[in-house]
């Protein structure tokens, strides 16, 4: 990276332009490895306590003796820990101990003890020993993979562009060594099976920090073009086959939606296909299509938004930034289904070559819409995504976007709404439930079916009234999904983003949601083969 220097009369400093940030701009992760024995002078010790009927509870582990444990137990106590989820009590190390200061995180309740919790924990805990050279846990006794992607999640740290590099203690630890009780100093099967599920739980919270990263840099680097550039690199290094349609290609073949949103802007829109497939596939194995909402950057176009807030909107690419990190880490699982992502890429913008409304546009496949509203414009690029995404006929399709501030409405900030076929939706929506990725089923309604028509086209973009918003997209959409096709749509606008402080191993900004749940829908189908 070239250095432009100016000088200044304190000092000297770095001046980073735009053309010289890669793109996109990484955001910071803890390394995690499984050891069956802990390494010599850590930084932190990591344990759990849990919340008993009376009293704070200090599980065994491996990283004290008898001693140590009573030495710890006896200073949570006197500081009044409790065990409660979360709570975070630092302490000295032990006398013995071969490190500098210990953590104790709650757990809660023993006996009511969920997955999620750990993760939850776990996150908070990476916080706790932002700066550490190394980390030594056994947290995941209560829970290996849960323990794992909440540490590399929870530390995650991204500084955005800046000329200084990362102070002492501002990024996450830079390596956690789990070491397992149940398998510590054992050689062979239990040792691997613990390896295995450190390294899914890796892949795993690796691929939704990579979603964070795309979401988190602003849209002056990340843009259609250069977004595609970004993804058919990484796919070229996981093996996975690459097509990329530009401004042209698309006007040839009629992906109307797509360059509706698009020609507003001086960064003309991409649409790009990652196909995953083992090399050697079961005649009876599953195909799956993804398709992911990618709206660089969303003004409303000529519906334009209001200005306070609009810095947000480079969250609007969420969907796609999920659905890439998805079949990247179906790769990596080497999962095996045929995976499909379809991913059209735009940035929404007012000019004089911008959509108006009450155009008429014609979607990829020939079904014609009104556009009422240009800021309702996620719809119409995923229109032509999910009928493209139709014609490989899969199996399931899962389609996710930040869509409809109704969403957030019926929803709330940290629970997606999930439509579709009852009985796929259902599933996604409990797969959702069950990695920690709030999901709640919602219907497509019937009275819809006659809202969605237009008197100058097949359909409308927008519901005039204000009840059933997200209902109404789930709707439109539904209008391009191939005949015998179980889908599902999962309206992300607000999980997708955290506007507030950081919670469990959900950080401020992007969160990556619902990486986590298409990876386990995929692993779900995967199990079905």
């Amino acid at each position: 990276m070239k250095k432009n220097k100016k000088q200044d009369a304190a000092a000297q400093r770095t001046v980073i332009q735009p053309s010289e940030v890669a793109v996109p701009v990484a955001g910071l992760t803890s390394e995690v490895e499984f050891a069956t024995a802990a390494p010599a002078g850590a930084d932190a010790l990591v344990v759990a306590v849990t919340k008993g009927e009376e009293d704070l509870e200090l599980p065994g582990t491996a990283l004290l003796d008898a001693a140590a444990t009573r030495e710890v137990f006896d200073a949570l106590t006197a500081v009044g820990a409790t065990g409660k989820a979360e709570e975070i009590t630092k302490l000295p190390a032990p006398s013995k101990a071969d490190a500098s200061y210990l953590v104790a995180v709650g757990l809660g309740d023993a006996e009511d003890l969920a997955e999620d919790t750990v993760r939850r924990a776990a996150g908070t805990a990476a916080r706790a020993v932002k700066g550490a050279d190394t980390v030594v846990t056994t947290l995941g006794d209560f829970g290996l993979g849960a323990a794992v992607e909440g540490f590399i999640l929870g530390g995650y740290t991204h500084r955005g562009v800046r000329s200084a590099e990362a102070g002492e203690g501002e990024g996450p630890a830079a390596k956690v060594v789990f070491l397992d009780s149940a398998s510590t100093g054992a050689k062979g099967k239990n040792a691997k099976e613990a390896q295995a599920v450190v390294d899914k739980a890796r892949i795993i919270a690796t691929e939704t920090a990579f979603a964070r990263n795309l979401v988190n840099t602003t849209s002056n680097f990340l843009y259609p073009e250069s977004y595609a550039d970004a993804l058919v690199a990484k796919a070229g290094k996981l093996g996975l086959a690459v097509e990329v349609l530009d401004e042209n290609e698309l006007e040839a073949q009629g992906f109307g939606g797509i360059l509706a949103v698009g020609k507003g802007s001086q960064r003309p829109p991409r649409l790009v296909r990652l196909t995953w497939e083992p090399k050697k596939l079961k005649k009876n194995a599953k195909s799956v299509a993804l398709v992911g909402k990618g709206i660089t950057f969303d003004t409303g176009g000529i519906s334009l938004k209001p200005g306070n807030g609009m810095w947000d909107m480079i969250s609007d690419m969420g969907g796609s930034a999920a659905v890439a990190a998805t079949v990247f880490a179906a790769a990596q699982l080497e999962l095996p289904i045929k995976v499909t992502a379809t991913l059209p890429l735009a940035e929404n913008m007012p000019s004089g070559s911008a959509t108006r409304p009450g155009d008429v546009i014609v979607h990829y496949g020939g079904l014609t819409s009104e556009v009422l509203n240009t800021d309702a414009e996620g719809r119409l690029v995923l229109a032509d995504a999910i009928a493209r995404a139709s014609e490989d006929n899969p199996d399931y399709l899962i389609e996710t976007a930040t869509l409809t501030g109704a969403q957030i409405v019926a929803l709330g900030n940290r629970t997606a709404g999930v439509m579709g076929t009852d009985e796929f939706r259902d599933r996604v929506s409990e797969l959702g439930r069950e990695v920690g990725e709030n999901a709640w089923a919602m219907p497509l309604l019937a009275e819809h079916d006659e809202d969605i028509k237009s008197k100058t086209a097949d359909i409308r973009n927008i519901h005039i009234g204000r009840d059933g918003g997200m209902e109404f997209a789930g709707t439109y959409l539904s209008q391009f999904v191939g005949e015998g096709i179980e889908w599902v749509h999962i309206d992300v606008a607000g999980p997708s983003w955290n506007g507030s402080g950081a919670r469990g191993y959900t950080v401020p900004r992007s969160t990556g949601v619902p990486t986590r749940t298409m990876i386990a829908t995929l692993e779900d189908i995967a199990a079905q083969a």
